[in-house]
This record gives C-alpha cells, structure tokens and sequence, in this order.
C-alpha cells in the first residue's frame, strides 16, 4: 500500500513540473503550437475591429429607419462611401498625422518609424502584422466619425458637399484629436511625459492630460459638433418646422412639426447592431489582451458598457412616455428607448475602463436626462437633426468625458493605458468623487479645446459650401425624395 502511494505522490509531481515547465517550440509541420502574446494581441484587435466596422451596418440601417421613406438610398450611399473614403484618407495620411511623432499639435513627422504614410513603414515595423492591425483598427473610428455628421444634415445635404466634409473631417478635424489625446506626442495626452532622473515618468500633458479611454470625446463629441454645425447652417428640412407668415423676411419657424422615420424595425435592429459593436469599441481600445491585467480590465469594461446602456435606455422611455402621458395620451416609442440606449453607450465610452459599475450605471442614467435635454434644446433653437445625432453623440459626449472627473476611481485610473508608463498619476489625479482634485479640470480644458477646434473648422467649412452652392439640394429635389430625383428610384419596390 505504502508503495502504492509513493508511487502516486511521485506521479503527481511529475505532473505539476510539467504544468509549470514552459513548453518547447513546435517543431515545422507540427499540427499543434503554443500562441505567443503578440499573436493573442492581434487576434484580440482583429475581432474588436470587426465587431466596430460592423457598426457601420448599424449606422446605416439606424439612419435609413430615421428617415423618410425616400430618401433610404441616399442615406445608405452616404454610408458607404464613408467607409470608402475615409479607408483611403487614413492610409494616405489620417494614421500618420494621429500617431506618426511630432509635436504636441499634429503628427506626421517625416522619417518617423514606422511611417504609417501609406503604411509604408510598416514591413519594417518590430511587429508587422500588428502595425497594420492597429492601423485598421484605428480606421474603423475615424469612419464612425464621419458617419454621426451625415446623420444631422440627412434628407437635404448634396453629395459632392457630403464628400468634401467627409475629406475635411478624416483629414484633418479627426486625426489631429486623435494625436492631441491618444498619442505619446500629444498635449493633451496621459502618454505624453518622459523618465525622471529616478526612472519614474513625469507628464508633459496639459494638467497631465484627458483620459477619453475610447472616445466619448475624441470620436463621438467631434461627430456631433460637427453635425451640430453642419444642421444649423444647411437649415431645417421642409415641414419640420411650422411656417408662420407674420411680416417678417423671410417667415419665420414656428413649432415643430411631426417628420417621423418611415422604419422602426430598421431602427431597432441598426440599435442592437451598434450595441454589439460597442462592445469591440470599448473593449478593444485596451489594444492588447495579453499583458498583465488586461482581461481584468476588459471584463469591467463590457460590464460598465452593458449597465450604462441599459440604464439610459430604460430611464431614456420613462422620460418619453411620461411626456406623452402629461399631454393624455401614452405611447411607448422605439425611437425614444433606441436613442436612449446609444445616449448610455456614448456616455460610457471614455469611462467604460477607469469607474465601478455602480458608477457606470449612474453614468448612463445621467446621460438620459442630457440627451433628452440637448434634443430639446436642438428644437428649441429650431435646429433640425433627423438622427439627434447631437443630443446623442455631441451633448452625451461631452457628459461621458466629464463623468470621468467625477466617477473615475483612484485604483483605475492612471497614465498608461498599455501599461508602459504604470500608474503613477496618484491620488489627485481621480474623480472629484474620491477627492481628486486635477483629473476633473484636465477633462474640462480637453473639452473645451476640442468643441473649439472641431467648431471654428466646422462652421468655416460648411459655411464655404453652403456660399459656393454645393451643400444643400434643391427645394424640388427635397420634396420629390431624393431616391428618385438622384438614385433611380425608390428603395422599395412595392
């Protein structure tokens, strides 16, 4: 019996050395082999991006069910060729004036390596494949960008005007935020700093820089500035608002009038769409999954990006319904819970990795109240949206980066989200909720900086088309639809 068990105590301890013995290589032509980190990392941010390109599918079943019925070819369109230019501008020089060095303004610096100018730098990069990844990846939000602005002026935008703000926007507006906030160079960058005599890293960030973790700010807050201004300068549709004839040139807006999407359904199913690409958006801006703590991190992320959602949507009908029911009557809108769940996601994108989930929640509960007062805001400025694209992404964006200075708790939040730098930013550098002094004023500045760039360029921008003639179509091409004036007819053939 003794021998018996000896010799089972013996075997036990063989299996434990090989359990902590790493394995060897695989030998060529092996049917089995271990993967290293860098090919998990790749893995991981091959299946975020797919997961956020996918939004574009999304966004375009949303907006084509916002709208009227014949204007769902021109809006699709729009959405398609987003992607397509957007894709070319980012690999020309999109990427490079976001990442590529520079200085604390702009990136594109010549003879930086890997120069991501046509990504021709890349063959040579310590680790190619994932250089190009993170080029993709990076692309997929500069073509969410582009996408929120066609939302705000759809139904009466002319396609040469949507292509130039499309240029404009992938270009320039968008890249330089992306290297203000999330590149090593940038002003106001948690990366940007450098090692002390001692080793330790000193910020060189503005109020040691935003943290805008997927970019409530940076993607969403410049979409919806700019199709704030975008929607002001192009005008209302016809028969959004009411007419009122009283002497004055030319009349004025009245009340605003009923102009409902044509599609629910579209609506609904363009809303889970982009509720499961949200989760590659949030989860994915971690970048790598194999390094020291980063599944930790990712699984708060889908936890506070599914509560902040759920939350504002629930919270998002509430608010509607009972505003039905003080007028008498009580109907339970698709639009009301759709729109109140993207306000939630928004909401929690720069947030969604440093706040508790208690704090998530709160995030999208808040979120709910400012997209429903920005909405009514838009119509009290007699401002027409169709997709209330800024109420959602513009007014939520701007909330969900100042949540951050609120909610972000001292044991999350720090420079380095790749975990190079570490947390170094200590105890004043949390939400005002846990006695941080710094990180609330470092989010306000960023915000104001970036509504200023994003505007100034913006309204210079469409106030030149709307001058040369090109932004808006005709009075008759609107009313007839634009599916059959520009694009051989309805969408439906029924």
């Amino acid at each position: 019996m003794a021998d018996t068990t000896q010799e089972l105590l013996q075997r036990i301890e063989a299996l434990e050395r090989r359990l902590n013995t790493p394995p060897p290589p695989a030998s060529p032509g092996s049917s089995f082999a271990y993967v290293p980190a860098s090919t998990g990392d790749s893995f991981f941010l091959l299946c975020s991006g797919l997961m956020v390109f996918f939004m574009q599918c999304g966004f375009g079943m949303l907006e084509s069910g916002s709208v009227t019925s014949r204007s769902t070819q021109a809006i699709l369109l729009k959405n398609l060729l987003d992607a397509c230019i957007s894709g070319l501008l980012w690999w020309m020089v999109g990427h490079a004036v976001a990442f590529d060095g520079g200085n604390g303004f702009i990136g594109g610096e010549v003879g930086f390596s890997p120069s991501s100018f046509f990504t021709a730098g890349y063959r040579n990069a310590d680790d190619p494949g994932y250089s190009y990844l993170l080029w993709w990846f990076q692309w997929t939000f500069a073509a969410a960008a582009g996408t929120i602005v066609s939302g705000a002026v759809a139904e009466r935008a002319q396609l040469l005007a949507y292509l130039a703000y499309t240029f404009i926007l992938t270009a320039v507006i968008y890249p330089i935020i992306v290297h203000w906030c999330w590149s090593e160079a940038g002003w106001l960058s948690t990366k940007n700093g450098h090692l002390d005599s001692g080793g330790n890293f000193t910020s060189d960030a503005v109020l040691d820089g935003v943290i805008d973790f997927a970019g409530s700010g940076v993607v969403h807050l410049t979409g919806g500035t700019a199709g704030f201004f975008g929607a002001l300068i192009i005008g209302p549709r016809h028969g959004r608002f009411e007419v009122v004839y009283d002497g004055s040139k030319p009349p004025r807006r009245g009340r605003p009038l009923q102009l409902p999407g044509h599609a629910p359904v579209l609506q609904a199913l363009g809303t889970f769409i982009l509720w499961l690409g949200w989760y590659g958006f949030n989860a994915g801006s971690q970048l790598r999954i194999a390094t020291p703590g980063a599944s930790e991190v990712i699984g708060r992320i889908v936890v506070n990006t599914t509560l902040s959602a759920a939350g504002s949507g629930l919270v998002s009908l509430a608010i509607a319904t009972l505003g039905q029911w003080r007028r008498g009557t009580v109907n339970y809108e698709v639009p009301a819970i759709c729109n109140g769940i993207l306000a939630g996601l928004v909401s929690i994108t720069a947030g969604c990795a440093c706040m508790l989930p208690w704090a998530a929640f709160l995030t999208g509960f808040i979120g709910a109240f400012v997209y429903y007062g920005a909405s009514k805001l838009m119509l009290k400025l007699k401002i027409d949206d169709p997709l209330d694209a800024f109420a959602v992404h513009g007014a939520c964006g701007f909330w969900g980066v100042l949540a951050v200075g609120v909610f972000g708790h001292p044991e999350f939040v720090g420079f380095g989200w790749d975990g190079e730098n570490g947390d170094v930013a200590g105890d004043e550098y949390a939400g005002f909720l846990y006695g941080g002094s710094t990180l609330f004023g470092a989010q306000l500045v960023a915000l104001i900086i970036e509504i200023a760039w994003v505007a100034s360029l913006s309204t210079a921008m469409f106030f030149a088309l709307k001058m040369s003639g090109i932004l808006r179509v005709s009075e008759e091409v609107e009313m007839a639809g634009m599916d059959v004036s520009k694009h051989g007819g309805s969408a439906y053939n029924h």
